[in-house]
């Protein structure tokens, strides 16, 4: 579903951290990767705010809290700088912004990953929750690559579709719930999202 302008709908913040892609040394990629996917998998109105900002942390911390307190993002999916270099410093901001850490979400991401590249346990992939006294977000630190990002959210499925491993995003919708934001649903040709029989709603 095509993002829309109506302020009383989802609201997801895109950051793409980049020296290079901020600096303008060549097309940021990651900004564009999610909002495919996004429109592929949500048929949930939404709106987007996105950012791509350099591989600083002040800067991802600002972003982030400019995001979840201002804009009033209900999740915010961040992509680049999770890798060990010294320059990585992604999840170090969100952490620094955040009130509760949700280590399931890196612990899958990690385990999607380990399917393609060995490489995968130096991903320091990670989500966390950010409180405000009457708003709260989920925050996600995503790979980097386009191809990586779709798998991450969507899992791995064989040549007749069947899920054979499960991708973080089915999670997103119910835990967005639990923290008081918009119910969410998904396409499941894309991504199936899962909720409790007691959370469901009925469909229209």
């Amino acid at each position: 579903m095509s993002p829309t302008t109506n302020n009383d709908v989802l609201v997801i913040g895109l950051v793409s951290v980049s020296d290079r892609a901020s600096g303008g040394v060549y097309e940021d990629k990651g900004i564009p990767a999610l909002s495919e996917w996004l429109a592929s998998a949500l048929t949930t109105p939404y709106r987007v705010e996105t950012r791509l900002i350099a591989d600083e942390r002040a800067q991802i911390e600002a972003t982030l809290v400019e995001l979840v307190d201002r804009h009033r993002c209900h999740l915010v999916l961040t992509t680049g700088g999770t890798g060990p270099a010294r320059r990585d410093v992604t999840p170090e901001a969100t952490l620094a912004v955040a009130t509760k850490e949700m280590p399931g979400f890196g612990e899958q991401m990690r385990q999607i990953s380990l399917h393609f590249v060995p490489t995968a346990i130096l991903s320091r992939q990670l989500a966390v929750i950010r409180e405000t006294p009457d708003h709260a977000a989920l925050i996600m630190n995503l790979p980097g690559q386009p191809k990586a990002i779709k798998e991450t959210l969507e899992g791995l499925k064989d040549a007749d579709g069947k899920q054979l491993v499960g991708g973080i995003f089915a999670a997103v919708p119910y835990c967005v719930d639990l923290i008081g934001g918009p119910y969410m649903e998904t396409d499941p040709a894309v991504c199936k999202a899962f909720r409790p029989k007691s959370a469901l709603r009925p469909q229209p």
